[in-house]
């Protein structure tokens, strides 16, 4: 990374919070804590942020009801954070839009891995291979992968989380292929992301919901009995890749 990315910490233990900060800043990043979600406005409005570790279970406006307002109006990578073991709760988050979920207690080092992961995954590909078109289209829709930005037949463009470009970008990257949960999994996570194996439906149903017309019978992608995902669309680089 050319500069120090910033990272901001969401959480009212005072304790856990400090520790989260201290463990990143010495890691390299630049961390801003805050207690509430309100904190969180003031530190966002303040400067950029790359990534959000978002505790659950705060006091007033809790993780989740965060998370969906952040989904609203921002696409920054969000790592929840919660000592419920419910997991209810870690998928409504990964509903609401959140790239990944963590249970407490947590190792630091976990942590950290995870941050690099979900920021390695929404980083823009700043040096494209000769052999690997920069922008791909199915359908009229066009997936431009340095940019990370995908737009519509129409023109306009959809909003897409870290989690659900990714996916895409896998999907385009593999069409008329079937591709496992595992598949998709170590493709976008590694092995070690393998508790966290709803998520993949989750962020496949949001990305229906933006790209397909009919969600009761998805014509794009198809789900595979037992466990598997199909992409239909007839995949080619757009002419100017």
């Amino acid at each position: 990374m050319d500069s120090i990315s910033r990272i901001a910490v969401v959480e009212d233990d005072p304790e856990i919070s400090r520790m989260m900060v201290s463990y990143m800043h010495d890691h390299g990043f630049e961390v801003s804590a805050a207690r509430s979600g309100r904190d969180l406005d003031r530190v966002m409005s303040d400067s950029k942020i790359d990534c959000v570790i978002l505790d659950v279970g705060l006091p007033g406006e809790d993780g989740l009801s965060i998370c969906r307002r952040l989904r609203g109006k921002s696409t920054v990578p969000i790592i929840m954070v919660t000592g419920r073991g419910s997991d209810t709760d870690r998928i409504v988050g990964l509903e609401l839009g959140a790239d990944d979920y963590l249970p407490k207690p947590f190792n630091p080092r976990e942590l950290l891995a995870w941050v690099r992961a979900v920021m390695r995954r929404s980083a823009p590909i700043e040096v494209a291979q000769a052999d690997v078109p920069q922008t791909l289209m199915f359908e009229g829709w066009r997936l431009d992968m340095a940019r990370r930005q995908l737009s519509a037949p129409d023109g306009t463009q959809r909003s897409l989380t870290s989690g659900e470009f990714n996916i895409l970008a896998l999907f385009c990257q593999h069409p008329r292929k079937v591709m496992s949960r595992d598949d998709l999994l170590e493709l976008l996570h590694g092995r070690a992301a393998a508790v966290f194996d709803r998520s993949i439906d989750v962020q496949i149903s949001r990305l229906r919901r933006k790209i397909e017309t009919n969600l009761k019978d998805p014509s794009f992608i198809k789900t595979v009995r037992y466990g598997g995902y199909f992409f239909t669309p007839l995949v080619t680089a757009a002419a100017d890749s």
